[in-house]
């Protein structure tokens, strides 16, 4: 059976990321992903958790206390664009989740310019053998535009050290979220 694209990218990111490694949530909105990352990297493992909405930023925290994995986290109220300023160590996985917060102000998106620069720092940082998972949402004003974007990028990572895939569920209505990966070799 098919997975949705969120489904996926949680496959895919438990590919790379194991236990004592180091994630990356460039989006934590009501902090999901950044719990499922947690989970995953473990005890001995850290993850980097950005969002720009205080809203999104009490959520992912009341999420992973609930959880009891708050030690785990560090929990930034920034763009992702300045993941460089909070730290420069390498990761294993990063996931992005573009477009609004659920249940929010839905005039505040995910912007072209602090994605693509969040993506090549990402890139940069990234081990071989790791994964950065992106859920483009088209569907909202600038989602289309920030998708041209972050394409544009994609298309640009050399295929000696990169590969990209798309993964899209092609049949479904009101423009539904679809996967890119990147994967470092």
């Amino acid at each position: 059976m098919l997975q949705k694209p969120l489904l996926f990218a949680r496959e895919l990111i438990s590919r790379s990321l194991k236990a004592g490694g180091c994630a990356v949530d460039a989006t934590s909105g009501n902090g999901h992903d950044t719990v499922f990352l947690a989970e995953v990297v473990g005890r001995t493992g850290s993850v980097l958790a950005f969002d720009i909405q205080p809203q999104a930023i009490a959520a992912t925290r009341q999420r992973l206390a609930a959880s009891g994995l708050l030690e785990r986290v560090s929990v930034i109220e920034d763009s992702h664009a300045k993941m460089a300023a909070y730290s420069q160590t390498t990761f294993d996985a990063a996931m992005f989740n573009l477009g609004y917060l659920p249940q929010a102000d839905h005039a505040i998106v995910t912007k072209p310019e602090s994605t693509v620069a969040a993506l090549d720092f990402a890139t940069k940082q990234l081990n071989k053998g790791g994964i950065i998972t992106i859920l483009v949402y088209t569907g909202h004003e600038g989602g289309r535009e920030e998708w041209e974007k972050v394409r544009e990028f994609s298309l640009a990572l050399p295929q000696q050290q990169f590969t990209v895939l798309e993964y899209r569920l092609i049949n479904q209505k009101n423009n539904p979220p679809f996967l890119l990966a990147i994967s470092r070799l």
